[in-house]
């Protein structure tokens, strides 16, 4: 009597060995294995970003020009709050120079906006570190 081959599968019916293509969602499920995962960390990652942008808009940041003489209140979304102006430096026959400082403050506060957001919104791509995408 000759012998019989033996079915190499589980009583589950997979294969014990693994198979397929290394890395590639096991059992034949879309999004699972490790595309699900990576899914699953785009998502949180996603909500993380939406959450720190939120809490960027709540942030204000105080430019300043002339040694304080003027000051902009700017958010985290570059929306001026507030502007407050010492009267000393208001001068009807110099109104350039307070023009000059108004453009210096805002340009300040900006400034420190971008290093917030920076700071705040930086590492989420070097969280991703998906191969390929260029992160």
């Amino acid at each position: 009597m000759a012998k019989k081959k033996r079915n190499r599968r589980t009583r589950s019916g997979k294969n014990p060995f693994g198979g397929g293509a290394p890395g590639a969602p096991s059992g034949g499920a879309i999004g699972g294995g490790m595309g699900g995962d990576i899914a699953a960390r785009v998502r949180k990652m996603q909500g993380d970003m939406e959450k720190a942008q939120e809490d960027l808009a709540e942030e204000v940041v105080t430019g300043t020009a002339g040694g304080g003489m003027v000051e902009v209140d700017m958010d985290g979304h570059q929306t001026v709050r507030a502007l407050r102006i010492k009267p000393e430096v208001v001068d009807p026959d110099d109104v350039e120079m307070l023009e000059d400082l108004l453009m210096a403050a805002i340009g300040d506060a900006s400034d420190k906006v971008k290093s917030l957001t920076e700071e705040r919104m930086g590492g989420f791509a070097d969280g991703l570190n998906i191969p390929g995408l260029g992160f």
